[in-house]
């Protein structure tokens, strides 16, 4: 016996070394053997598959490649035998199964530059006596009282055939008794199913699916049993609410949850199983510290309304999103006896954050806008005046405009209300000082340059019209007694006349007319004619020159005109150096000590003088005088 084994031994390898030397000898990857086994009878046909020809093996649709099977208890290769094994590439066909059969069969796939090897078992049993059905059954439930499905377990047998082309039949049995189709509760549904109406407690059984073909020259068949078990416990086909076939947005390197949540609707407690896969591979991990991993076990929950079942969820997590988990479908898929639903999301890269950036670019602009506005109406006097003397080529030369004077200064004259000496003092001293001695300013001064003998309305008309600012100088009591009798005299005379050195702004020329006739001074001829060109005619511009503080109660009683200018573009105030302008005429004017004219610096640069020099005009180059202003002078 040992000397014959010895020789057998022998003569298989000298064949072996023709035949299938790459089997014994090749360094082929070992993909082992596969989990799933196939079970026949002796008499039925059996049909092995490889998974070799997968995309996660290689790119078999650039590379050429061959299949060859071979026996693990022979080493022989499994050519085709008529009648009895048919080799077709991935596929090997056993058309009329032996005992002799049953053991494991190698897979070789060979390309040019390397070679893959996998292994299959087939598992022949003698079915038991007096069964018509398999020794191996598939459990399937039936709910009691519905109507209910069962799925014959040939679907890939189905699948093989028709990419074959070949013709085949399913005959369904329960127990030995052959099922027709449409006959009592039973309907054929598509060509594995078998539904049964209003399922009752005596369709309990063993269920029977038969597939007949002929392939290879004979006529074959192949059969799997179904254990049904009635049950008043049921589960439908799993519903995958999340995700939902979307795209996902998120930032490299930051954490990511995602969870797939799983409606079963049903009856008891299903046996189902929710999981996670990418690139058709499961995603086992579990631990936080694997970076991608899901929740150890998946969370469930019962729902009575609006429609019962159980809710399952299990949640997919990364710790850190790297480049590598871009691009990718993460798919839920739901394992269960009705069907294995799933649903996917893609994860792809966020796009930049460009919100915030704009965001903070057009808040640095708008604060940067509002900084400037505060910052130009804080120091606008200096920043005007500093443009003037600096560029001085902006503003157009106004030698030429046929004026004499920059400003025509009127003040309140001796005898008249609101003189003083300190306010004369001002008018005929300090304002020459600064603004002729310092700044270069030409001004034309009441009472200090009146030509002897000139009637005062042509003097004061001439030399108005040649002056191009009008310095107004007032108290508080400039105007005040004589707004009081102008108006006792008004209502003397029937409301014929007007308030004195008034010109409102919507009226016609009449109302000058009428100030005019009623002028019973210098002062008051030189309002009302300073007011008519500045309200009326908008050839000269006013300037007030507020030299006492003055109350809400004296602001009443100043002409119409005058408070009208006033609200609009304020006065300077030598009596109070803390503010710029005292924009008042509203009854709240700020309280602030008051200074004497000495108190108050008489540089150029003070406060209150910028002010006047800002509302001055533009000195440019200083042209001759004519010999008039020159005779004014001496």
């Amino acid at each position: 016996m040992g000397a014959s084994s010895a020789l057998g031994t022998l003569l298989f390898f000298l064949g072996l070394h023709t035949t299938c030397a790459g089997f014994i000898q090749e360094n082929c990857t070992n993909y082992k053997l596969q989990f799933e086994r196939v079970f026949s009878v002796p008499g039925d046909v059996a049909m092995l598959n490889t998974t070799l020809v997968s995309p996660d093996v290689f790119d078999f649709s650039s590379v050429p490649y061959n299949i060859t099977w071979y026996s693990s208890k022979t080493g022989q290769e499994m050519s085709n035998q008529t009648g009895y094994v048919l080799a077709r590439g991935e596929t090997l066909w056993f058309l009329n199964v032996t005992l002799d059969n049953d053991g494991e069969y190698v897979s070789i796939l060979r390309t040019p530059s390397q070679c893959y090897m996998q292994a299959t078992k087939l598992v022949v049993d003698l079915p038991a006596a007096g069964e018509c059905g398999r020794p191996h059954k598939a459990e399937q439930p039936l709910t009691q009282g519905v109507h209910d499905t069962l799925h014959c377990p040939l679907k890939d047998y189905l699948s093989k055939l028709d990419r074959y082309n070949v013709t085949s039949t399913l005959q369904w049995y329960k127990g030995c008794d052959p099922i027709l189709d449409a006959t009592g509760s039973y309907t054929y549904r598509s060509k594995t199913m078998l539904t049964i109406k209003g399922v009752e407690p005596h369709h309990n059984g063993f269920y029977t699916c038969t597939l007949t073909f002929r392939l290879g020259g004979i006529t074959g068949s192949v059969s799997e049993t179904i254990d049904a078990k009635v049950t008043d416990t049921y589960e439908l086909v799993p519903q995958v609410h999340e995700p939902a076939n979307n795209v996902i947005k998120a930032h490299l390197g930051s954490n990511f949850t995602k969870r797939c949540r799983v409606f079963v609707p049903g009856k008891g407690r299903p046996f189902i199983d929710v999981l996670w896969l990418v690139r058709d591979c499961f995603i086992v991990n579990i631990h936080p510290s694997d970076r991608v991993y899901t929740s150890e076990q998946s969370r469930s929950w019962t729902q009575d309304a609006p429609k019962r079942g159980i809710w399952i969820e299990r949640v997919l997590m990364f710790s850190e999103l790297k480049e590598e988990d871009f691009r990718l479908n993460y798919t839920c898929r739901a394992y269960s006896s009705r069907g294995f639903p799933e649903a996917y999301f893609t994860l792809l890269p966020a796009d930049p954050n460009v919100i915030l950036p704009i965001g903070l670019v057009l808040g640095g602009v708008m604060l940067l806008f509002i900084c400037t506005v505060i910052f130009y109406y804080t120091f606008k006097i200096n920043i005007v005046l500093w443009i003037r003397r600096a560029f001085p080529v902006l503003y157009i030369n106004t030698d030429s405009d046929g004026k004499l004077y920059d400003a025509y200064v009127a003040y309140p004259q001796p005898r008249a209300l609101g003189f003083s000496q300190e306010v004369e003092a001002f008018a005929l001293h300090t304002l020459p000082q600064v603004l002729e001695k310092s700044c270069g300013y030409k001004l034309f001064i009441a009472g200090r340059d009146c030509l002897p003998g000139q009637a005062v309305a042509d003097s004061v008309e001439e030399n108005i019209q040649a002056s191009r600012r009008f310095l107004l100088l007032y108290t508080a009591s400039t105007f005040s007694r004589k707004r009081h009798t102008s108006s006792n005299n008004n209502n003397n005379n029937n409301n014929n006349g007007d308030d004195k050195c008034e010109s409102p702004t919507g009226d016609d020329g009449g109302s000058f007319q009428r100030e005019k006739a009623d002028l019973d001074g210098r002062q008051q001829f030189e309002c009302v004619a300073a007011m008519h060109r500045a309200l009326l005619e908008r050839s000269l511009k006013v300037v007030l020159v507020e030299l006492e503080e003055v109350s809400p109660a004296q602001l009443a009683l100043f002409p119409e005109s005058v408070r009208h200018l006033r609200r609009k573009q304020g006065a300077v105030c030598w009596w109070k150096n803390s503010r710029t302008t005292c924009l008042s005429g509203r009854g709240d004017e700020e309280k602030g000590p008051k200074e004497s004219p000495a108190s108050t610096s008489l540089s150029p640069s003070s406060r209150f003088w910028k002010e006047v020099r800002y509302h001055m005009p533009v000195r440019g180059k200083r042209a001759a005088y004519p010999e008039k202003t020159a005779l004014l002078n001496l």
